[in-house]
């Protein structure tokens, strides 16, 4: 090779390293998902599910953005989930953030709408929500969330009806009590055992937040955050051992059969008896939440043999509203997420498989019937049918056969020169592997 021939294939040879772009990675952020098809269906089924659940109890669905104001979030100091925000600067320089959760925006939303609204409200909600944290199973960056919140109702009745819908859901998916178990306690019963030790009202936010480690820390880390908190150890003590309480004789002995706590909890589990669900539930009073807006009821779903996380949670949130400036009004609701209700699925072996089906695949046996193909596809779709149409060329009959049974189709119908010739077309019946000959008119009256 000449030596200006050299120079001008170096030139292309670096020319087209240049042009060369690097690999992207291929795997979604570290704790995200994505949803390919196979996934998007079973997620579909499972929204479905929300919705008919919360159909069924006469709710409405609202949604709301995924960024927010910032100081939706920040409220109250110490709760961790202030720790996970995804938080940033718009371009506006505005302090926003992806929600963690969906109750806030709910607030903000009623608050919106102000007091023209028909009270009690009943809105339910499937989003997706962002939190920066320690990954396990169950767990992760993001996930959806169902909510279902009734606004305006003072008493219990509102959470045994979210209960049931609870429960509702979960025989739904062929789940039982002996599978899931739901823990209920009140955010008054700790009210009441810190107003035994003297401690002050505005220390009680942050009690919740730390106990509500209790099952995620050592007992001795939790005693450290509660003394840095400035509770005397003898409260301490006291705390940690009213948290063990499962019997409402133990409950009454320790804070009194007058106790709101205890009147409140012995009429929303009568109520349990009137919805047949108190098979699910149980009093436990180390139920707290770590969010510092609950005031009273607060529940937990849990599977039985313990391999998982809370399933769903809730309670009641009376002031919520009065924290962003509007007027306290009763309120209660819950959040339950996809990513454990789908992990107890499998562990159960309840998830069945969702398949790409279709009802009719229609092929043309020759290029010059790829019209009146067409045609037949769309009238068979307007009656509501799932149609797959051929549309790549030269596709022999093997891969048409197998490409039906991948999509577990109904019927193939064929449209060949000689029966076209007739206005006719062949249908194979899968199921039955029987075969006729119609019009267009039959096949679409037959379909």
């Amino acid at each position: 090779m000449s030596g200006d021939l050299a120079v001008v294939a170096k030139d292309k040879e670096a020319s087209s390293k240049g042009t060369m772009q690097t690999q992207i990675t291929t795997d979604p952020p570290r704790g995200t998902r994505d949803f390919p098809p196979e996934d998007m269906r079973m997620r579909t089924w499972l929204f479905d599910k929300f919705r008919e659940v919360s159909r069924l109890f006469a709710f409405e669905e609202v949604d709301f953005p995924m960024v927010e104001s910032e100081d939706l979030y920040t409220r109250k100091a110490g709760e961790e989930i202030v720790g996970q925000l995804y938080n940033f600067e718009d371009k506006g320089g505005r302090k926003v953030a992806l929600r963690p959760e969906l109750t806030p925006s709910l607030a903000r939303l009623v608050l919106q709408k102000g007091r023209a609204q028909s009270f009690p409200l009943k809105w339910f909600a499937i989003g997706q929500c962002w939190r920066y944290e320690r990954m396990t199973r169950g767990r992760r960056r993001e996930h959806y969330q169902w909510n279902m919140d009734i606004i305006g109702v003072p008493g219990v009745e509102a959470e045994a009806e979210l209960l049931s819908a609870i429960v509702t859901f979960f025989t739904k998916l062929n789940i039982t009590s002996d599978d899931v178990g739901i823990k209920v306690s009140n955010r008054k019963v700790l009210q009441a055992v810190l107003e035994k030790y003297d401690i002050q009202p505005d220390s009680f936010a942050a009690v919740c937040v730390i106990v509500d480690k209790l099952d995620k820390l050592p007992r001795e880390e939790i005693e450290s955050e509660l003394d840095k908190a400035g509770v005397p150890s003898v409260a301490i003590e006291g705390i940690l051992q009213a948290l063990t309480l499962q019997s409402f004789d133990d409950l009454e002995a320790l804070i009194g059969a007058e106790s709101g706590a205890v009147a409140e909890l012995k009429q929303l589990f009568a109520l349990a008896e009137g919805y047949g669900i108190q098979d699910w539930l149980r009093f436990d009073a180390s139920v707290v939440r770590g969010l510092a807006y609950y005031t009273g009821t607060v529940f937990e779903a849990f599977d039985k043999e313990k391999k998982l996380r809370a399933i769903c949670g809730g309670g009641r949130y009376d002031r919520l509203l009065s924290t962003y400036g509007g007027q306290d009004t009763p309120a209660c609701g819950f959040g339950f997420g996809d990513a454990v209700i789908v992990e107890l699925l499998k562990e159960k072996k309840l998830l069945r498989a969702f398949p790409h089906e279709v009802d009719d695949v229609v092929m043309a046996l020759d290029d010059s019937l790829k019209i009146p193909a067409a045609g037949i596809a769309s009238r068979l779709r307007s009656t509501g049918r799932v149609v797959e149409l051929v549309i790549e060329k030269g596709k022999k009959m093997k891969w048409v056969f197998k490409h039906c049974e991948t999509l577990k189709a109904k019927r193939l119908v064929l449209l060949g020169t000689t029966e076209w010739k007739e206005g006719k077309v062949l249908v194979k019946d899968l199921n039955l592997r029987e075969q006729t000959v119609k019009t267009v008119d039959e096949l679409i009256a037959s379909s």
